[in-house]
């Protein structure tokens, strides 16, 4: 029953690869606006998926000073995943990123490949956790896969072979699933593990990639908007929280 969930849940998150179909139909100004308040929102929900879901729930199943070690081991995984798989380069302080779309491609199947296993550990610790970090995971990818389609269009591909290749490299998610159901269900604890990691990697993305993507919104009125729908993150996982 928990490996058909966690399969489920896992194509559910790899349908969202396709959401870059919806640029199709929607113009450019108002889709940066959509996107804008989705990474607003996005930035309080992981932020408070960490604090209110993943670490009480891994703190339940270890003592304290372990589970914030591997918090500050998730953060650091994560940054290292950003610094040398997304191929960021820099001089003299500026920095571009780097639209190799094939490089971008083996990138995105790696971030996949952990959200599979992060939603597997979640729903052998239990079924609320797993649909709330499918849920985490689902309000990340929206933007994230939005973004990856942008990359991969302007890196020469059309619409459709981006949507086609995209989907693919969403399919390792898979993997990761089936791999963190049994590691899960053979290793004492593997479960708290992944959540502990998952914390601090939630909280790095948030923290590193896309509240400094509100910051560079200068527009009183559209930061005010983006404050309101980061603390409508933080707010729905209160919420989740207290009604779990």
């Amino acid at each position: 029953m928990r490996l058909l969930l966690i399969l489920s849940s896992t194509f559910i998150v790899s349908i969202i690869s396709l959401i870059g179909v919806v640029t199709l139909a929607i113009k450019e100004k108002f889709l940066k606006t959509i996107l804008f308040l989705l990474i607003a929102f996005s930035a309080g929900a992981l932020i408070g998926g960490a604090f209110l879901h993943l670490i009480p729930e891994a703190i339940e199943k270890s003592n304290p000073l372990e589970v914030f070690i591997l918090v500050l081991a998730g953060f650091v995984l994560f940054f290292l995943l950003e610094k040398y798989l997304y191929w960021r380069h820099c001089h003299d302080g500026i920095c571009h990123v780097h639209t190799f779309s094939y490089l971008n491609l083996i990138g995105d199947g790696l971030h996949n490949f952990i959200d599979g296993l992060v939603i597997a550990g979640s729903f052998i610790a239990s079924v609320r956790l797993g649909i709330f970090t499918t849920l985490l995971v689902i309000i990340h990818e929206i933007p994230q896969e939005l973004g990856d389609f942008g990359v991969l269009v302007y890196g020469g591909f059309s619409r459709q072979k981006a949507l086609f290749y995209n989907f693919i490299s969403a399919l390792t998610a898979f993997i990761g699933a089936i791999l963190g159901y049994f590691l899960s269900t053979k290793i004492s604890g593997f479960s708290y593990i992944l959540l502990s990691f998952t914390a601090g990697g939630f909280i790095y993305i948030s923290s590193s990639d896309l509240i400094p993507e509100i910051h560079k919104e200068t527009e009183q009125k559209k930061s005010f908007l983006s404050l309101v729908f980061f603390l409508l993150g933080i707010g729905l996982m209160f919420i989740l929280r207290k009604l779990s």
